[in-house]
C-alpha cells in the first residue's frame, strides 16, 4: 500500500484509496481537462473537491502540493521508478499522464511536438484570455464604467478562435483525424466561453462554423461528460 504520508494535503483531504492517483481539482476549464484525462484513459482515481469559494487552494496543506495555488493538482502513487509523484499546472498533468498511459499523444516525434504546441497555444493564450472575458463580463469586472479591458479581451477571444477555427477546417480534430491532450486541453475553456460565461454573441460564436462542429464532437463524447462534472461541486 502506498504510503501518503508525506504529502500534507492527505491530511485535510485524506486518501480513501492511496493506491489510486489522488486529484484535488472543481471543475472549471482547468480543472476539468484532468478529470476528463482520466476518465479517457481509464486510471484509477480518486478525486477530492476543492472548495474555491472557501479560498481552500490558499490552505496550507493545498499550497504544499500547488504553490501556485490553483486548482487542479495531483499526486500518482505510482510515479516514475514507483515513487509517488505530485504535479501541479494541468498543461504538465496531461503531459504526464499521456506518457504515463502512451494514449492521446502521438508517438511520432513531429507529431507528439505539434501536439503538445496546442496545448501550449491553450495555456498560454487561450486559458488566460478567455478566463478575462469571464471575469470583465459574467463577474466582478462588470461593475468596472471602463470597458476597454472588455473590448481587449473580447478582440483577442474573437482572433484566437479564428486560429482554432482555420486549424480545425478540413479536420475532426486539433491534431486532424486523432483526438489528443490538445482537444482535451481546450473542450472546457470553449464549453465556458459560450456557456457558463454567455459570452458568444460578444466573440461571435455563431459566425464559426469548424469550432461549433468540433465541440460538438468533443462534448458528446462520454469521457468529456463525465470529466465535466468531476468532482462533484460541493
Amino acid at each position: 500500500m502506498p504510503d501518503l504520508r508525506a504529502f500534507p494535503i492527505t491530511k485535510r483531504w485524506p486518501a480513501a484509496h492511496p493506491e489510486r492517483l489522488q486529484l484535488y481539482s472543481a471543475p472549471t476549464p482547468n480543472g476539468v481537462k484532468v478529470s476528463i484525462m482520466l476518465e479517457e484513459t481509464g486510471l484509477p482515481y480518486e478525486a477530492h473537491a476543492i472548495d474555491l469559494g472557501a479560498n481552500e487552494t490558499w490552505t496550507p496543506e493545498f499550497l504544499s502540493l500547488n504553490p501556485n495555488g490553483k486548482i487542479p493538482a495531483i499526486i500518482d502513487p505510482d510515479g516514475p521508478g514507483g515513487a509517488p509523484l505530485g504535479l501541479f499546472e494541468s498543461g504538465a498533468i496531461l503531459l504526464y499522464l499521456a506518457e504515463k498511459t502512451g494514449r492521446l499523444l502521438p508517438q511520432h516525434p513531429a507529431r507528439r511536438w505539434e501536439t503538445i504546441q496546442w496545448v501550449f497555444f491553450q495555456m498560454a493564450a487561450i486559458g488566460p484570455t478567455f478566463g478575462q472575458v469571464g471575469y470583465f463580463h459574467k463577474f466582478a469586472g462588470r461593475e468596472i464604467a471602463d470597458k476597454r479591458p472588455l473590448e481587449r479581451y473580447v478582440h483577442e477571444s474573437r482572433r484566437l478562435l479564428g486560429v482554432l477555427e482555420t486549424r480545425l477546417e478540413g479536420r475532426a480534430w486539433i491534431m486532424g483525424e486523432d483526438y489528443t491532450i490538445a482537444d482535451i486541453s481546450m473542450l472546457g475553456w470553449v464549453r465556458n466561453l459560450i456557456g457558463f460565461y454567455g459570452a458568444g454573441d460578444l466573440v461571435g460564436f455563431d459566425g464559426l462554423k469548424h469550432v461549433p462542429a468540433w465541440l460538438e464532437r468533443g462534448l458528446a463524447r462520454p469521457a468529456v461528460q463525465r470529466g465535466l462534472e468531476i468532482p462533484r461541486r460541493s
